[in-house]
């Protein structure tokens, strides 16, 4: 919701307590479209620890009237919610693009992530399971029933700016819990016409509350509000070590999703079309700045040095530009900084003795010199020691590595600190379940990239990706919820467990 546009920019607003509002420090931050990045998509609001207190209070006062509201009822208003997102549909995806930078058709698979993310949460509102098993004492009934812990702290990254925050906020608004929202600095346009989707779709005002910011402001005076129990969070594994201190501390509930080292094994045996194909789509899609993105390359020697012949080939012909524009295969990074990371690996990768391929600049031709794009780069003769081969770069670079036989690529899989996806080309089936049994990640792909996430499955992974929650699907649905264990005892006299059955 914009609070006015000027000759410069329009300035938009924070939505806290029902309504939308400046920070309470009165002052604004820039949003600029990475592919152009002189150009302003809009201002705002810079909040901080008062909005944050404000919020929160907010969502308190709004938790007993919707943690009361029939589970089935929420799901029912977060499918409404979903049919406004379909609705609205190319308008955030245009948006998307311009404040983030993926190309358009990434942005709509952005978009439609989040609304299937509602219309299967609106199933799981009539499937909110407890258990009930046998009581070991006669006349007496045991059951465990799902509650809401309060308020809910979601704080999410630009690379999927509706996909990521559906992801947790529409399992916690539907376990009954009320939500303050703090999206990422680079995409705030997405969160303001998510939450306006919210609202508009029936989810009580106070019920959902966002605060635009800083992470240093806004994401710590979340974390470490004594009356927000539970703390979703995707992001750096740094950043997420943080939390994970500050929220061990004060008994808070915290799900981190965090970085990934994710590899494509291609063994000599693979449809090579299609291998080419994923790891193109898993190194450059979104240019490479995703979580799941395919950073290494494992390549059996007897197909290497063709393999790579033809990735080079097609790599450089992929097409940079503006996301909006239906030519460009690959958008810009998504700012300055993020440039710079980039290409500062691409120098640590040199100095290592890798040997640069193709790619490893930035993109200055024509309009191109207008926005953050890098090239797609290509690296070989890199060994699982080296930096690039280990370090999360978060970029349109694929380090190539180069194997004997399946138990050495595994191996080498393996040895990394994350544990995202993986992936594996063969038409061995055998193959294939040796993989899938030794392979230390959350989600293997056979045959497939690996990348890519569907709604109604679990989400995450294992070492330092994560602390062991589940995003997406069933899984999401136990971040936001208590048990409770309740009896019934209905033999009329006092009964007092094992001290009486045995």
């Amino acid at each position: 919701m914009p609070e006015s546009t000027t000759k410069t920019a329009t300035k938009y607003l924070n939505f806290i307590d029902g309504e939308w509002v400046p920070a309470k420090s009165g002052d604004f931050f820039e949003n600029r479209n990475p592919a152009h990045a002189n150009q302003v998509i809009g201002l705002f609001p810079k909040g901080g620890k008062a909005d944050v207190e404000a919020a929160v209070g907010a969502a308190r006062s709004a938790f007993d009237a919707w943690r009361k509201t029939p589970a089935p009822v929420r799901g029912e208003i977060l499918k409404r919610v979903g049919d406004l997102l379909l609705e609205r549909k190319e308008t955030i995806a245009r948006d998307m693009t311009r404040e983030m930078g993926k190309v358009l058709a990434e942005t709509r698979g952005d978009v439609q992530e989040g609304i299937d993310t509602a219309y299967y949460a609106m199933g799981e509102g009539r499937r909110l399971f407890g258990e009930t098993v046998p009581s070991e004492l006669p006349n007496k009934f045991a059951m465990v029933v799902r509650e809401p812990l309060g308020v809910a702290g979601i704080i999410t990254p630009w690379n999927f700016p509706l996909a990521i925050p559906t992801w947790k906020i529409f399992p916690a608004l539907l376990a009954g819990n009320t939500i303050v929202f703090k999206p990422a600095s680079d995409v705030p346009l997405t969160a303001n016409h998510f939450v306006e989707a919210l609202v508009d779709g029936g989810v009580p005002p106070k019920v959902v509350n966002l605060v635009h910011g800083g992470g240093g402001e806004v994401g710590n005076a979340i974390v470490e509000h004594r009356d927000v129990p539970v703390v979703s969070f995707t992001g750096s594994t740094a950043v997420g070590r943080g939390l994970a201190e500050r929220c061990g501390r004060a008994l808070k509930r915290l799900s981190l999703e965090l970085g990934g080292k994710n590899a494509q094994i291609v063994m000599d045996d693979a449809d090579l079309d299609l291998a080419l194909d994923g790891a193109l789509w898993g190194a450059f899609g979104t240019t490479g700045q995703r979580c799941t993105a395919t950073s290494r390359l494992i390549l059996h020697e007897a197909i290497h040095d063709r393999f790579v012949d033809r990735l080079v080939e097609r790599a450089e012909r992929l097409v940079l530009g503006d996301g909006l524009d239906p030519k460009s295969q690959v958008g810009p990074l998504v700012n300055e900084k993020q440039l710079e990371a980039v290409a500062q690996y691409v120098e640590i990768g040199r100095a290592g003795g890798a040997r640069l391929a193709c790619g490893g600049g930035r993109a200055t031709a024509g309009a191109l010199a207008e926005g953050w794009f890098f090239e797609p780069t290509v690296f070989v003769g890199v060994t699982p020691s080296m930096r690039i081969a280990r370090e999360e770069i978060f970029g349109p670079v694929l380090s190539v590595l180069r194997v004997k036989d399946l138990d050495e690529a595994i191996a080498m899989l393996n040895d990394t600190d994350y544990g995202l996806s993986s992936s594996l080309y063969t038409r061995d089936v055998n193959a294939a379940f040796r993989a899938m049994r030794d392979i230390q990640a959350g989600i293997t792909y056979i045959n497939g990239p690996t990348i890519g996430a569907e709604a109604h499955l679990p989400f995450g992974g294992v070492k330092e990706t994560g602390n062991g929650h589940r995003e997406g699907g069933w899984t999401a649905y136990e971040i936001f919820t208590e048990q409770k264990t309740i009896y019934v005892d209905y033999s009329g006299r006092l009964q007092r467990a094992q001290i009486d059955n045995r």
